[in-house]
């Protein structure tokens, strides 16, 4: 179950990383709400996970999720760069995460 509850804490960090982009520096309510809301369930989820496993893993691996959901939505939504280079180097963001999970 720890590591559902990672999962989703992590799904939950992108939410609030993306939804900082929409508050418009916390000057738009809606946005807001669901940020702020995306930033205590998954600090929520992510101290339920960390009842079992051990903290490098776990805080590794939520700011793993967290870091490439983000960077690829910034593709996405934003326009950033999509380069071959960016994606290379989310991938081995994406091996670490892999290798972690394996060995924990």
């Amino acid at each position: 179950m720890a590591w559902i509850y990672l999962l989703i804490a992590g799904l939950l960090e992108m939410g609030w990383a993306i939804g900082l982009k929409y508050t418009q520096g916390f000057t738009k309510l809606a946005p807001s709400v669901v940020t702020v809301a995306c930033m205590i369930l998954s600090f929520l989820l992510l101290s339920k996970a960390l009842r079992t496993l051990p903290v490098g893993t776990a805080y590794a691996i939520w700011t793993g999720i967290g870091a490439v959901g983000t960077a690829l939505l910034g593709v996405v939504l934003f326009g950033e760069p999509a380069e071959m280079k960016r994606f290379f180097c989310i991938g081995l963001i994406v091996a670490g995460l892999l290798g972690l999970r394996l060995v924990s």
